[in-house]
């Protein structure tokens, strides 16, 4: 039997690409969904699934979307991507701290149990080249590229935990690496890393310009073992004890290029790297070994593997 089973779970951001796929995986179970709509219809269907229509920057909103919910997957609000961080710090920060604060105080007058929020494995860290661990995230600074966002994630942790001091509700707290996968975000103007290379290699652009010098090192993640990872937290450390949830592995970006390259047969491509173009940090890497001690939690699916179903789910869209 499921955790999850003859539960009514809540996923915010249940129609961008991290909450479509906390929906998917959850429709596996006897559970209901609630799935607040905003300016995006579902991307996965399911019977199991409620819509609401709601904006959860109003309270109101808030409350009836957390109505009778016994547990929350808190993956509304934007994301920051390269070019977000440097030309539209603002936006990001301010979105996902007001619909925080009013889903946190929906959940703690609607009496939910449980709620998991998103803080960052990637921007809220100081900057530092080895692997960091979670008692290191307020020792310094984030890296001045991510000062802004890097803190309103640290302050999601910190209202996250005052929530579960003022009221019953139990609130456990993940800091993802890179995450990518099927539902991505495509967008040239707003993905990340992994979908932008892989939208740009089935463009088939040559030269394959790339930012940076290849070298920067990243921690990434399949999002279906994001997924699983988060599970294992809400069900298993739901005291404001905030975990990495990540691979543990160390990926150079021209390694993961290559590899895109490959697999979208594009073995011939020209590769430039632009060091002129704005990068975030050089180095990011993240011990897990927290969520293997107290989750049970690794990673199953492979950077190889992960990249191809990826592009493979890519290439079904742009059919």
């Amino acid at each position: 039997m499921s955790y999850f089973d003859n539960k009514t779970v809540l996923v915010t951001g249940g129609t961008g690409f991290v909450g479509t796929n906390f929906v998917k995986e959850l429709s596996k179970f006897n559970t209901k969904i609630i799935v607040p709509i905003h300016k995006r219809d579902l991307s996965f269907q399911s019977e199991k699934i409620q819509t609401i229509n709601a904006d959860l920057s109003n309270i109101d909103d808030c409350l009836k979307v957390c109505e009778n919910v016994d547990y929350i997957f808190h993956a509304a609000g934007m994301v920051s991507a390269a070019r977000m961080t440097v030309n539209n710090p603002m936006t990001a920060i301010s979105t996902n701290l007001i619909v925080t604060l009013r889903v946190l105080e929906a959940a703690m007058k609607q009496n939910v149990k449980k709620i998991l929020l998103f803080s960052s494995g990637t921007t809220g860290y100081p900057q530092y080249n080895h692997a960091v661990t979670e008692d290191e995230m307020f020792n310094e600074d984030p890296a001045e590229i991510y000062y802004g966002y890097g803190w309103s994630r640290r302050y999601t942790e910190i209202l996250g935990n005052f929530a579960s001091q003022k009221s019953d509700l139990q609130v456990a707290i993940c800091r993802p690496t890179g995450v990518y996968g099927s539902y991505d975000d495509f967008d040239p103007s707003t993905s990340h890393v992994i979908p932008a290379l892989i939208k740009r290699a089935m463009d088939k652009e040559n030269p394959y310009v790339v930012w940076g010098n290849g070298e920067e090192i990243r921690d990434f993640l399949h999002v279906r073992d994001l997924v699983q990872g988060c599970f294992l937290l809400l069900e298993k450390n739901s005291n404001s004890d905030p975990v990495n949830i990540g691979s543990g592995k160390e990926y150079k970006i021209k390694d993961i290029v290559k590899t895109i390259l490959d697999l979208t047969d594009n073995k011939d491509t020209k590769i430039e790297f632009d060091n002129t173009k704005p990068t975030t940090i050089p180095v990011r890497k993240v011990n897990v070994d927290k969520a293997k001690k107290l989750l049970g939690f690794e990673m199953k699916i492979s950077l190889e593997d992960g990249l191809k179903e990826t592009i493979d789910w890519y290439r079904s869209k742009i059919k």
